[in-house]
């Protein structure tokens, strides 16, 4: 039997998700947690072969989820289950630790399918998702210019990130204006989503 935790802030998805899985002779469904936190939690109580993570979720959302769960138990192979995934959210997913990456519209069967692969130490990754990662362009930000604006992504005023940062406030102001400027953004809010979306934040 290969051991699977769900975690799902929808408890509707996880308890129906938990339901469907429940269907395979080889899978069983050892816990289920509502919150990035509590499927960290789960994980090292009830040992699960494979964690199937949402990736938004109050706490740690699912790419974060699997970056801890790669350090405390990487034995546990990771899936992140996604509603709306971009090509930025695959490759940090990835990147975090996750051996799957698939959208929540997928056929009933293909989850408990990924799941094997994964177990069986394969990955997946959505082919649609996949072949739009591949075509996401090269970050055109500096380190400096992405490290500020990974700051400014909370709202913190220039003063607070020049401090962060170790560099004068005309400095971050001038980071922050290339890079607003290089993603075409109308400001740093939109400079930041971009970032996020393409996977740079």
């Amino acid at each position: 039997m290969i051991r699977v935790l769900l975690a799902d802030d929808e408890d509707l998805i996880r308890v129906a998700v938990a339901a469907l899985l429940g269907l395979e002779p080889d899978l069983d469904v050892v816990a289920q947690a509502a919150d990035g936190p509590s499927a960290v939690t789960a994980t090292l109580a009830h040992r699960p072969d494979v964690a199937v993570v949402d990736l938004e979720m109050p706490g740690l959302d699912g790419i974060a989820v699997a970056a801890e769960l790669a350090r405390v138990r990487p034995e546990c192979a990771v899936v992140v289950l996604t509603g709306h995934g971009r090509p930025g959210h695959l490759r940090q997913a990835l990147t975090a630790g996750a051996r799957g990456f698939v959208p929540k519209g997928s056929p009933g069967g293909a989850l408990a399918d990924v799941i094997r692969r994964v177990h069986a130490g394969g990955r997946y990754v959505d082919p649609s998702l996949a072949a739009d990662a591949l075509t996401l362009p090269a970050c055109p930000l500096t380190p400096r210019e992405l490290e500020t604006l990974r700051l400014a992504e909370f709202g913190a005023p220039v003063a607070v990130i020049a401090r962060r940062v170790h560099l004068s406030t005309g400095t971050v102001r001038n980071h922050l204006s290339a890079a607003v400027q290089k993603l075409g953004a109308v400001d740093r809010a939109e400079a930041v989503r971009t970032a996020q979306d393409n996977g740079w934040l």
